[in-house]
């Protein structure tokens, strides 16, 4: 906001400065020497009088007349001058209008509507942009405060109309997000404090037949087998206590939303192309996509964007750097898309793993990540129906998405 006032302020000032500057060299223009013609056209005059040369006067414009005074000075309405040549005094008539009025209105004018145009540009800048920008210039700050409450109040123009509308749809997927977090808390919280009290009754059954063991109080061989049963059965109890814990950590944590449809191949190959092509290029990766045969396929389109975006930067992370390339072909009513990166440094035996989640292998070294990636794909391609599967083929890994064909 304070740098767009100075700017006004500095343009204000280059138009008044432009503008007192060339009113002044117009006014002016016309008052010396160099701006009086007729006084060297009737010194070249003089000059040809002088020395006895012919002269027209037809080669003079701002020269009407020349004729010797021998009479004393004559009056007249036409502007004119004297000259002494050779003891004789001339008389040189002349016409020459040196008003620049015209000019100088015709300038003023053009200049005023051009300064007037700049003005008016930088006031609706300001209004239109400027203004509602600086309003909003503090929404992502309690965004990331985790202020999710307050709405975004919608504009009336169309210039920030499609960012505010995202903004708010952020603010809304964070508080999403917010509360479901917190609803997953509370659940862990009520299924740890219902499982400890589940599990206290089996334990405490155990504990006592226990201790009544160590005692010595069952001398019945059959009651002791009874006892034994028991025991065996409340720890299958706390087995199947343990297997729900397990079922549960391991559920569909991230609640990933897919909306199926139908797209064109070309659609979600034109989006990587995009994406990826200056990239990778800024990376010195060999990119390529080989052609292939358009179609309809059935899932949905953003997320087939996320899949092939996971895909290839993991190939980016884990790769040798050298070589990223796209194939594609077809099986039964599936469209499968290869996406080959050389440099693959993971073992055979891990290869199965790659899906599961926050599973990480042995060639991810100092490499960031949290080990989610695969298992968001293969998650996401299922839910459209598809699948997604890994192989290593002469040193290149090869991840190939199935997409179903609508």
């Amino acid at each position: 906001m304070k740098s767009y006032i100075k700017l006004t302020v500095a343009v204000i000032a280059l138009i008044a400065v432009i503008f007192t500057g060339a009113n002044f060299i117009l006014n002016n223009a016309g008052k010396g020497d160099e701006g009086r013609p007729y006084r060297v056209e009737a010194q070249r005059i003089a000059v040809k009088i002088e020395n006895g040369d012919d002269y027209s006067l037809s080669d003079y414009p701002t020269i009407t007349n020349v004729e010797k005074l021998t009479d004393g000075f004559k009056s007249g309405d036409s502007d004119y001058l004297v000259k002494d040549i050779g003891g004789t005094l001339y008389r040189f008539d002349y016409s020459y209008n040196s008003d620049n009025s015209t000019a100088v209105r015709l300038f003023n004018i053009s200049f005023g509507v051009v300064a007037a145009f700049v003005l008016v540009l930088m006031a609706v800048l300001f209004i239109r942009i400027i203004r509602p920008f600086e309003k909003i210039s503090d929404y992502p700050t309690e965004l990331a405060k985790g202020n999710l409450t307050a709405p975004l109040k919608e504009s009336k123009d169309n210039y920030f109309g499609r960012f505010l509308w995202g903004l708010d749809l952020l603010r809304e997927k964070l508080e999403s997000q917010k509360s479901a977090e917190l609803e997953l808390q509370k659940q862990n919280k009520t299924m740890v404090l219902s499982l400890s009290h589940d599990i206290k009754t089996p334990l405490g059954v155990i504990e006592l037949y226990a201790k009544a063991l160590e005692k010595g109080l069952y001398k019945d061989e059959q009651k002791k087998l009874e006892v034994a049963r028991n025991i065996n059965g409340k720890c299958e109890e706390i087995r199947g206590y343990v297997d729900g814990i397990v079922k549960a950590s391991s559920g569909d944590f991230l609640n990933l939303e897919v909306h199926n449809g139908e797209f064109y191949l070309s659609a979600l190959i034109s989006q990587i192309k995009a994406f990826y092509t200056d990239k990778l290029n800024l990376l010195k990766i060999d990119f390529s996509i080989e052609s292939f045969s358009d179609c309809i396929l059935s899932g949905d389109l953003e997320r087939c964007v996320e899949v092939l975006q996971n895909i290839i930067e993991n190939a980016v992370k884990y790769g040798n750097g050298k070589e990223i390339s796209i194939a594609f072909s077809r099986e039964d009513d599936c469209q499968l898309v290869h996406i080959r990166n050389s440099g693959c440094t993971l073992s055979e035996n891990e290869l199965p793993h790659i899906f599961d989640s926050f599973w990480r292998g042995s060639n991810t070294g100092s490499n960031s990540g949290s080990g989610l990636g695969l298992y968001i794909c293969r998650t996401l391609m299922r839910k459209m129906n598809g699948d997604i599967f890994a192989e290593i083929d002469g040193g290149d890994m090869i991840v190939t998405a199935v997409f179903t064909i609508a």
